[in-house]
């Protein structure tokens, strides 16, 4: 049976995510962002939540872990890595773990570098990936407390799954990620198709997500950045380590201001 999922926006950029089984009803929120449009999602759908599955400690991602519970008494998973700095978890979860949502399973994929311990989760049947902040579109998260070899190896193993696997991400960055991007590598058509596909998308207020993980792999310079193109670009040799050329595009993004 088939997973339903409703977009919404949180906050002031964050996206909040409904995942529900069909054949069951069971129903998970991915992250914590904000109470209240949870609700009001789960209001529309006529959907009860019974799920919450944590990425990572920061707070935009945990905050309505409390009022949540108390009122849905929701089972709430999260990483393992992190379980001292997240209040309220039941269930702790490692890279390799699967989680049962009804009759959807996910597949946890540990994603270090934002947090140490962020986790992303991925429904390999539906094709699903809940990227929090390791990857968005045309981007990837700050590197607050990891180091570049041990993110860039997280990216390279959400790189390997499928082209048609479709990326919900936790935050609205993409305009300004593409911004960033064009000035790295101004060349990539695909690049330039989807920066102007964000423009349309953001002009009517859309959101950019879902976005498919095959042409972020052809779009995004921080999943290139084993590409000499990159490397040229960061004024590094062709042949550097694909962590080093990482590295220097994570040093330029935090840097960068759009014009």
């Amino acid at each position: 049976m088939p997973l339903l999922i409703d977009v919404f926006p949180a906050r002031s950029d964050n996206y909040g995510y409904l995942v529900h089984d069909v054949a069951t009803g069971r129903t998970a929120a991915i992250d914590a962002p904000e109470a209240k449009p949870i609700r009001e999602a789960l209001g529309r759908r006529g959907w009860t939540l019974t799920d919450i599955l944590i990425t990572h400690h920061h707070s935009d991602h945990v905050e309505a872990i409390p009022p949540l519970k108390r009122e849905y008494g929701a089972i709430v998973t999260g990483p393992r890595a992190e379980a001292a700095k997240i209040l309220g978890l039941d269930r702790l979860v490692a890279d390799g773990d699967t989680i049962a949502i009804g009759q959807s399973e996910f597949v946890v994929i540990e994603a270090p570098g934002h947090t140490l311990g962020q986790v992303v989760y991925y429904d390999p049947e539906g094709r699903h990936l809940f990227s929090a902040d390791a990857l968005f579109s045309l981007g990837v998260g700050r590197m607050f407390e990891g180091s570049p070899k041990p993110m860039w190896d997280g990216l390279v193993r959400l790189r390997e799954l499928p082209n048609d696997t479709l990326v919900y991400c936790g935050h609205e960055y993409a305009q300004s990620n593409a911004a960033f991007a064009l000035t790295v590598d101004p060349n990539n058509a695909a690049l330039r198709i989807r920066a102007g596909e964000v423009d349309r998308l953001r002009a009517q207020n859309l959101p950019t997500v879902p976005v498919s993980l095959g042409l972020e792999k052809a779009a995004n310079p921080f999943l290139r950045a084993d590409h000499p193109t990159l490397a040229r670009a960061m004024k590094l040799p062709a042949d550097a380590d694909a962590h080093v050329v990482f590295a220097a595009l994570r040093r330029a993004k935090d840097e960068f201001k759009p014009a």
